[in-house]
């Protein structure tokens, strides 16, 4: 399998003996799942991931639980814990206008008005009303910018590029 896989769970315990997993989400798409759709596990010791579809869903305690056609009961699945429950590009919903997925944003230049380049975008942080870039400056201190409109003013996936307006101590 050459295309990109996106991680949205993480398998971390069995549940019981008729193959049912306790799976971590890693995704904000609650949709993900929904009996019927795809899944890959990523297993460390086989070359491609192993395709799974989901025959039941439940939440419990917080955690999602699953378990899948392919495997039976706790024997099969149990050598999968702690690996990582993945998706196709292919499978990514379309975001609204002005939303992007991380992958897309991390490894972008972020550049200033005047066209000097500020760094690249490393990590992006969640820690309420918008979401913040982490940006790499090379042998200076990192800058966090927020992902508002006022500072920034352009995103250009295509180029890998992104515009900056910044506040005022922003850059500080």
């Amino acid at each position: 399998m050459t295309q990109k896989l996106f991680n949205v769970g993480k398998i971390i315990n069995t549940h019981g003996l008729k193959g049912e997993v306790k799976v971590l989400r890693i995704t904000d798409f609650d949709d993900r799942f929904q009996v019927g759709n795809v899944l890959y596990i990523l297993s460390k010791d086989e070359k491609d991931p192993i395709k799974v579809t989901i025959k039941k869903h439940r939440i419990h305690k917080g955690y999602d639980l699953l378990t899948f056609n392919e495997f039976k009961d706790i024997n099969e699945i149990e050598k999968y814990k702690n690996m990582y429950l993945t998706i196709e590009e292919e499978q990514l919903p379309p975001l609204d206008t002005n939303e992007y997925y991380y992958y897309e944003i991390i490894g972008c230049h972020v550049y200033l008005p005047n066209g000097d380049i500020l760094g690249t975008v490393k990590e992006i942080l969640s820690p309420g009303a918008n979401d913040v870039w982490v940006v790499d400056c090379g042998n200076k201190k990192d800058v966090l910018i927020p992902y508002i409109d006022d500072v920034v003013t352009e995103v250009n996936l295509s180029k890998k590029m992104i515009c900056i307006e910044p506040m005022d101590g922003l850059l500080e």
